[in-house]
């Protein structure tokens, strides 16, 4: 099995659940380091992958996104210098991502020991972590199971030959569910493969989403049930003869410039160019590969805890 790690999802994820006051002998905070190492040791051994490829963000508000929807991701814009004529702060349009300073440095240091070890890492110049997963799921040759702590996923699962599951880490890093296509469709009351147009009606604060005014997730499932796609629904809210209720045909209508473009921002790319570091077989190694360097990092991040475990499972697979 090839499991795909959305990074930067699970990094968050593990610097929100564990103490800032995880140090390194230096002072630098190591919590999301030490969380992260903990998630993947434990989701490897759960589901006893043999390959793994942890997914970068090589753009975080890819430029095809921002230009459907300027709003997209645009509250975590890192904001411009304060104007020197006492103006209001503004917000540079495609500036960088505004993370917390204790986690920008942690991030470098976790690929450090993650290429230490020999595990895949993988980016696409231009695309998000979610969209090297689609494309890796698109072309997946063998079961896959996608680690994420972002319900955006939930729409590559896949049943039946070849299966994707999602298993999706919630906040605090203590709830674990793994989901397939049939499990996302009873959880959410919708159709099997329609969660990126469920997502899209309801939208999302979180990504600058604004959805559907007056459209919530009781009725974005509905419509999604009974019209299909985004397309679809936009096809039925125009057609007289449909059998849309007046007052969601009204919505639908309302928002056709954003239901136009929303698919393009929701759904996930399925043919990214991939870079891989290192190239080839991403088949999880039984050892350190660069166990110098390793023992150098442990030493100087105090992190030998869950390097130790993670090399300790790695061990199990020879």
């Amino acid at each position: 099995m090839l499991q795909l790690l959305d990074l930067a999802g699970i990094y968050y994820r593990a610097y929100y659940a564990l103490p800032a006051s995880l140090k390194s002998p230096g002072g630098m905070s190591i919590n999301a380091i030490r969380g992260s190492l903990d998630i993947m040791t434990r989701v490897l051994a759960d589901a006893k992958a043999d390959k793994l490829v942890a997914c970068l963000d090589l753009d975080w508000r890819p430029a095809f996104r921002v230009a459907a929807i300027p709003s997209y991701k645009a509250h975590r814009v890192l904001p411009a210098a304060p104007p020197t004529d006492g103006g209001p702060e503004e917000v540079a349009p495609d500036g960088p991502e505004e993370v917390p300073d204790d986690l920008s440095p942690q991030v470098p240091v976790l690929l450090e020991v993650l290429a230490a070890i020999g595990i895949t890492v993988a980016g696409a110049p231009g695309f998000e972590a979610d969209d090297v997963i689609g494309t890796l799921v698109h072309q997946r040759t063998e079961e896959v199971e996608v680690v994420t702590g972002d319900r955006d996923l939930y729409q590559v699962a896949v049943d039946g030959e070849n299966r994707c599951r999602v298993r999706y880490i919630g906040a605090g890093m203590s709830k674990v569910q793994l989901l397939g296509a049939g499990e996302v469709a009873s959880k959410h009351g919708i159709p099997v493969g329609r969660y990126a147009d469920f997502a899209a009606l309801r939208g999302d604060p979180s990504d600058g989403l604004p959805g559907v005014p007056g459209i919530g997730d009781k009725t974005a499932a509905a419509l999604v049930s009974q019209f299909g796609s985004l397309e679809d629904l936009a096809q039925a809210a125009e057609d007289p003869t449909s059998a849309m209720p007046p007052a969601q045909r009204r919505k639908l209508i309302a928002a056709r410039d954003y239901l136009a473009v929303a698919g393009t921002v929701v759904r996930v790319a399925t043919g990214a160019s991939i870079i891989f570091d290192p190239e080839g077989d991403p088949t999880l190694p039984t050892e350190p590969v660069d166990a110098t360097r390793l023992r150098e990092l442990v030493a100087q991040y105090g992190i030998s805890a869950p390097v130790n475990r993670l090399v300790a499972y790695l061990a199990t697979r020879s």
